[in-house]
C-alpha cells in the first residue's frame, strides 16, 4: 500500500506463473476498438473474434462474447480490409472462394459492420454469373470474464453453452449473456457453440444476418437502440469543425471529437454530468481524476459544458475534513519513471480544480454554474497552503513526497487562477494566495534551475533531503503553463525570462523533440527508453501543454516544429492519436513506432489534439469582462484554417486564420468586444 492508502494507478498486474514470467499486460497496438461506454469491441484488423487476447463484445467491464468466427464454405475468409469507420463502429471486409470461381478472382465478399453497442452484421455478396450455394458457421463463445482479469491474461476457459430462442446462452459466475441471430439459424450446436445458414445467393446477389449481443438479466427486460447514449443525449461540447489548407487539420479534429463522445461517461446518480473515461482498455472503468479535469480543460474552446460535470462531479467525492486531507480530491498513485516515486493524480486533480472553474469562467461558464463550485475550489486551495506548509513547496505524494517541478507549477497556478476566482465572487483569501505565489516564483527560480554550461535546466525534482534530480523531460512543460486571466492575459510562470528562453530552446533541440512530439523523458538521459510511458515515450497530453505554454510564451518556431510533429504523427494512426507512442528519433521515410500498452482511444490525447490545433487560432477569451481576443500563430504552420462551431460565452464562435498568420473572428457572440 502506497502513502495516504493510494493504489499505484497502472494497468492490472497478472500473477506470475510457476517457472515463468508474468503474461504482461495484453499488446493492443494492432487492435480496433470500438467504444462506445460502457460498451466496447475489440478485435484485430482481420476481425474474426478468436478467444484470444482481450477479442469481445464487453459492457460494465464484462466480456460478453469472447469468440465469434466466421466461416463461409467450409473456411475463413481471406482478410482484405478492416477499419475503423466511427469510434463505435468497424468495417471488416473478406473474400472467399468458391467452387463456381474459374480464376484468380473470388467472386464472394463477407463484409463484417461491428458496433460497440453490441451488434453485427454479417453480409455475403455475390458476383458470380450463377446461383452461388454456401453453408455458413459462426462459431461462438465466452469467459464472462473481467476486462481487467482478461488484460492480464487471467481470463478463465469459456463457459458451456445453452439453446436460447434463435441464438445461444451462457451463465457463471460474473452475470449471464446472449447472442441471438435474425434470422434464426437452421440449425443450432450448442456443444460446438455453432450457429449454422445455408445461404443461396443468386447472381449479384446479397443476404445479410444481424448478430446481437446483450447481457442477460432476469426480470429486465432488454433495453435495445443505443444503450447509454440514448439516455446521455447529445454531448456537452459543439461539433466543431476545422477546414483549410492542410485537410489533415480537419481529419483530426473530427476523428478526436468522435473519441470524446465515445468516452463520455454520465454519472448514474446525476445524470446531467458527465466527465470523460481516461481510456481505452485500461482504464475505462473507475474515474480518474487528473485525466478527467486536464480533458475538460483542454476541451473548453468547445464549450463549458464538460468542465461544468467535471467539476461537479468531482466536488462529491472531494474528502471531507477536519484532518491533513480535507478538500484534497482523492486519486490512485501513478508511475512517473524510474528517477523519482509514483506520484498521486490526487494531488494533481486538487490543484487543477481552481485552475479549470477559473478559466472556464472565462470561457463564458455562467455565474449561476460557477459560484456554487467555488466552495469546494475554496477548499482545494486551503488544502494546498495547508500541505504547502513551512516549506513553501509542495510534497506529491503528500507529506513525504518529492517536491516535483510540475507539481509546483500547478500549485501556483491554482494559486494565481484560484485568486483570481476568489476576488470575482468576493471571497476572502486571494491576496494570501497572491503572496504566497509570488513567494515561491522567487524561490523556485534558484532552487529548481541547475546552471551547466548549456544554458542551464529545470531541475526535475528536490528530495526532502534537499538533494537535486536533474533530468530533463516534458515535466518542464508544466513550467510553461500559467494559466488564462482576464483581458487575454495570462498568469506569471514560475521561471524568469531568461530561463523561459532555455526552456523553449531545449524543446525544440533533438534531445526532447523528436520529430513526432515531445518526449517523455530526454534521448542523452540515464534511463532513458522510447517505449517508456514516462522514460521516452511521446505523450501527447504534455505535448500540447508545451505547445500552448510555448505559443503563449512566444516562442512559434518551437511551438510549430512540436505541433506539425504530432500532426504527422496522427496521419499516421489514422487520425485517432493514442495517448502515447515510441519516442524513436524520426527519420526520412518513417512513422512512429505504436506503443504496445497505449490507450487509443485516450481523453487527454483527444482533447489534447483540440488543443494542439486550437492554439493555431490563439483564442483568449474574457466573456467576464466582455472581450475575446485572438492572436494567431504568426507563422500559420499548417496554412491558411478555420474553425466554425466552437463555443465562447456559450454562443457559435467562428475565426479564420490566413497563410500571413492574421486572424479574422468571423462569428461571435452580441456584446463581445474583439481585440487581436
Amino acid at each position: 500500500m502506497a502513502p495516504n492508502g493510494q493504489q499505484a494507478h497502472r494497468p492490472p498486474a497478472p500473477r506470475r506463473p510457476a517457472g515463468g514470467r508474468p503474461p504482461g499486460p495484453v499488446p493492443v497496438h494492432g487492435a480496433l476498438i470500438c467504444v462506445a461506454l460502457p460498451a466496447l469491441a475489440i478485435s484485430g484488423e482481420h476481425g474474426q473474434l478468436t478467444g484470444q487476447g482481450l477479442d469481445g463484445f464487453y459492457r460494465g467491464g464484462r466480456r460478453l462474447l469472447a469468440r465469434c468466427r466466421v466461416r463461409v464454405a467450409g473456411a475463413e475468409p481471406v482478410p482484405v480490409q478492416g477499419r475503423m469507420v466511427a469510434a463505435g463502429r468497424a468495417r471488416f471486409v473478406g473474400t472467399v472462394r468458391t467452387a463456381a470461381d474459374a480464376g484468380p478472382d473470388p467472386a464472394v465478399t463477407v463484409e463484417r459492420l461491428r458496433d460497440a453497442e453490441g451488434t453485427e452484421r454479417i453480409t455475403l455478396r455475390s458476383a458470380a454469373v450463377q446461383e452461388v450455394r454456401l453453408a455458413l458457421e459462426v462459431s461462438l463463445g465466452t469467459d464472462l470474464a473481467e476486462l481487467g482479469a482478461v488484460a492480464a491474461g487471467l481470463a478463465g476457459p469459456e463457459l458451456p453453452a445453452g439453446v436460447h430462442a434463435s441464438g445461444l446462452r451462457w451463465s457463471g459466475p460474473g452475470g449471464q449473456a446472449v447472442v441471438t441471430a435474425d434470422p434464426a439459424p437452421g440449425d443450432v450446436l450448442a456443444s460446438a457453440g455453432l450457429l449454422c445458414w445455408e445461404i443461396r445467393l443468386p447472381p449479384g446477389g446479397s443476404h445479410s444476418i444481424k448478430l446481437r449481443v446483450r447481457p442477460d438479466v432476469p426480470g429486465r427486460p432488454h433495453a435495445g437502440g443505443n444503450g447509454c447514449r440514448d439516455r446521455g443525449g447529445a454531448p456537452p461540447w459543439s461539433d466543431a469543425e476545422a477546414e483549410g489548407d492542410d485537410p489533415r487539420a480537419a481529419a483530426l479534429l473530427a476523428a478526436s471529437l468522435e473519441d470524446l463522445r465515445a468516452l463520455l461517461v454520465r454519472d448514474p446518480v446525476h445524470p446531467g454530468d458527465a466527465h470523460l473515461a481516461a481510456g481505452i482498455p485500461w482504464r475505462c472503468g473507475r474515474l480518474s481524476p487528473a485525466e478527467a479535469l486536464w480533458a475538460a480543460r483542454m476541451s473548453l474552446p468547445l464549450g463549458t459544458g464538460l468542465a461544468a460535470g467535471t467539476l461537479r462531479t468531482l466536488a462529491r467525492t472531494q474528502l471531507a475534513g477536519p484532518g491533513p486531507d480535507a478538500g484534497r480530491i482523492p486519486g490512485p498513485l501513478r508511475h512517473v519513471g524510474g528517477h523519482v516515486p509514483p506520484g498521486c493524480t490526487g494531488v494533481e486533480a486538487t490543484l487543477l480544480f481552481p485552475t479549470v472553474l477559473a478559466e472556464a469562467r472565462r470561457w463564458g461558464l455562467p455565474p449561476q454554474e460557477t459560484e456554487p463550485l467555488v466552495p469546494a475550489a475554496e477548499r482545494c486551495l486551503a488544502w494546498l497552503r495547508a500541505a504547502a506548509g513551512d516549506s513553501g513547496y509542495l510534497a506529491d505524494p503528500v507529506p513525504g513526497g518529492p517536491y516535483r517541478c510540475e507539481v509546483q507549477a500547478h500549485a501556483h497556478r491554482a494559486a494565481m487562477l484560484g485568486a483570481d476566482l476568489l476576488m470575482a465572487f468576493g471571497r476572502p483569501g486571494a491576496e494570501e494566495l497572491l503572496d504566497w505565489a509570488a513567494g515561491l516564483r522567487r524561490r523556485f527560480r534558484e532552487d529548481f534551475w541547475a546552471d551547466d554550461v548549456g544554458g542551464g535546466r529545470p531541475v526535475a525534482c528536490l528530495t526532502p533531503d534537499g538533494r537535486r534530480i536533474p533530468h530533463l523531460g516534458c515535466a518542464a512543460a508544466h513550467l510553461l503553463d500559467t494559466g488564462l486571466l482576464g483581458e487575454g492575459r495570462v498568469a506569471p510562470g514560475l521561471l524568469d525570462k531568461v530561463q523561459t528562453e532555455q526552456v523553449a530552446r531545449l524543446f525544440g533541440g533533438p534531445a526532447l523533440d523528436s520529430g513526432w512530439g515531445l518526449r517523455s523523458l530526454g534521448a542523452r538521459e540515464a534511463g532513458y527508453n522510447p517505449f517508456g510511458h514516462r522514460s521516452g515515450a511521446v505523450r501527447v497530453h504534455e505535448t500540447a501543454v508545451a505547445v500552448a505554454g510555448l505559443a503563449a510564451a512566444g516562442y512559434e518556431n518551437e511551438a510549430s516544429g512540436l505541433l506539425r510533429g504530432v500532426v504527422d504523427a496522427a496521419e499516421a494512426f489514422g487520425h485517432r492519436l493514442p495517448e502515447m507512442y515510441a519516442g524513436e528519433q524520426r527519420a526520412r521515410g518513417g512513422v512512429p513506432l505504436p506503443h504496445p500498452a497505449a490507450c487509443r482511444p485516450a481523453a487527454v490525447a483527444a482533447a489534447g489534439a483540440v488543443q494542439l490545433l486550437t492554439v493555431l487560432a490563439g483564442v483568449r477569451p474574457d466573456v467576464p469582462g466582455g472581450s475575446v481576443a485572438v492572436r494567431p500563430l504568426r507563422n500559420a504552420p499548417l496554412g491558411a484554417l478555420r474553425f466554425t462551431g466552437l463555443r465562447v460565452a456559450g454562443q457559435p464562435f467562428a475565426v479564420r486564420i490566413s497563410r500571413l498568420g492574421l486572424g479574422m473572428v468571423e462569428e461571435a457572440a452580441d456584446g463581445l468586444q474583439l481585440g487581436m
